[in-house]
């Protein structure tokens, strides 16, 4: 069976610098896999590229056994693919609601309605919510509407960058949690995370990027995933990462 997502050789240029060096991984499907790495590692161009949103100088992405590679980002949603975005990107001004209906404009309107309920029901504050300004959502809150923007979709894959960031602790917990959630829905999930407890946790399978390229890969659930790739890494040591 073809992976959800299969990357080889892929290779990302701005410019004269070169942000992806010949990076690999695989997402099989119903899996939740981590990239892990530090500002600056490509972490977020490696999703860009995936979505489309940015161009690749080379290599190869393949969604369910099908070359996707230099398609335009709406012809990648239409595939299956969604992407929640760093800094979440919601449309403060539109309610919860509004912001689900433009997701859901892949769809007609009698499908997209059918959708926004079923991701409604995933999110219990969104649908108490859904008439308010999502300005007006917490942090957490919005982390959240930007997943169920993307589930609205009801992709194949989804690509969630950096869902912690800025958000406290606790409210963290609660977001990888619903991440965690997806698995078995039949929604595979690349994840982009600096926070690597959090994010090794809930995911079967860790890639670490350093300057571009692939450094290390494991079994999420195996000591070399749990400790290993934050130890040889991020500078961690055993019983902290």
């Amino acid at each position: 069976m073809p992976a959800a997502l299969e990357v080889t050789d892929l290779t990302v240029n701005y410019g004269s610098v070169r942000a992806l060096r010949g990076v690999g991984l695989r997402v099989e499907e119903g899996q939740i896999v981590c990239v892990l790495g530090s500002n600056g590692a490509g972490k977020s161009s490696l999703l860009m590229a995936v979505a489309g949103a940015i161009p690749a100088a080379g290599g190869t992405v393949m969604l369910g056994g099908e070359p996707v590679l230099g398609k335009r980002p709406e012809q990648l949603a239409r595939s299956g693919v969604a992407l929640v975005p760093e800094r979440r990107r919601i449309f403060a001004g539109l309610t919860v609601e509004e912001n689900l209906r433009l997701a859901g404009l892949i769809h007609g309107r009698s499908r997209a309605a059918a959708e926004i309920e079923r991701v409604m029901g995933r999110f219990p504050i969104l649908a108490e919510r859904r008439h308010g300004a999502a300005g007006q959502l917490s942090g957490g809150e919005q982390q959240q509407l930007a997943i169920a923007r993307a589930l609205v979709a009801n992709p194949r894959l989804l690509l969630v960058d950096e869902p912690s960031l800025g958000l406290a602790q606790l409210i963290t917990d609660a977001v990888f949690e619903q991440i965690a959630e997806l698995r078995g829905s039949g929604v595979s999930v690349l994840l982009v995370e600096q926070q690597v407890s959090r994010a090794v946790a809930i995911s079967d399978r860790a890639y670490v990027l350093k300057n571009g390229e692939i450094e290390l890969a494991g079994e999420a659930s195996s000591d070399f995933g749990r400790e290993s790739l934050a130890e040889a890494y991020l500078g961690i040591g055993k019983g902290q990462a």
